[in-house]
């Protein structure tokens, strides 16, 4: 736990300036006011605030103890709950979330994407949304010069079609899927010509 928790701290470090919700995100949200909402993987807890400030009444949800003692510091005010992602505890899968969303490097952790979507989808209630946004598959397999460091149907690479397939085996209609060109800066330097992140958008019906 303590080296989870440091690597946490220092990725935290790397992305700092660039917390909050990404500007599709922001664009993508329905009214949140008095909406419920599960955040997965909220790190530190800016994201979090953000959509409590919209109106949210938002449960973070975080493995890292480190970042989770932060979050909760900051903003006391917001439920704030120590788990892992793809092992979701019982009393957040009842189907009362409005909204299920995660944001960049929540796949990084995740191991078995069909138990993650499949907790997201029990976490859900009926005609609610799942917003996941995230670095692209293929941003993981070009460096910033643009070689290629590994193929992108590699054994054990993750694919985008893997991640959508998940989410309609979990029972969840996807109903948007949008790709971003990468950016000059921030914690990854790509071309631009190159997809950088992505946004999915599912219903549980």
């Amino acid at each position: 736990r303590r080296a989870w928790d440091e690597i946490h701290r220092q990725r935290a470090e790397a992305l700092a300036g660039e917390r909050g919700l990404p500007a599709p995100v922001r664009h993508a949200l329905a009214d949140l006011t008095a909406k419920r909402v599960l955040h997965l993987q909220c790190g530190t807890g800016e994201s979090t605030a953000e959509l409590a400030g919209l109106g949210a009444v938002v449960t973070g949800v975080e493995s890292s103890g480190l970042e989770l003692e932060a979050a909760r510091a900051q903003w006391p005010s917001i439920l704030w709950v120590q788990a892992e992602p793809q092992t979701l505890p019982g009393e957040l899968r009842r189907g009362r979330f409005d909204l299920v969303y995660a944001g960049p490097g929540s796949l990084a952790q995740i191991t078995d994407l069909d138990a993650w979507t499949r907790g997201i989808a029990a976490a859900l209630r009926s005609e609610s949304d799942f917003l996941l946004f995230e670095e692209h598959p293929v941003a993981l397999c070009v460096d910033g010069l643009m070689h290629w460091r590994e193929s992108y149907f590699a054994e054990g690479s993750r694919r985008l079609g893997e991640i959508v397939n998940a989410v309609t085996r979990a029972g969840l209609a996807v109903r948007a899927l949008e790709e971003y060109p990468a950016r000059s800066e921030g914690f990854r330097r790509h071309d631009a010509r190159i997809p950088g992140t992505f946004l999915l958008y599912a219903q549980k019906a």
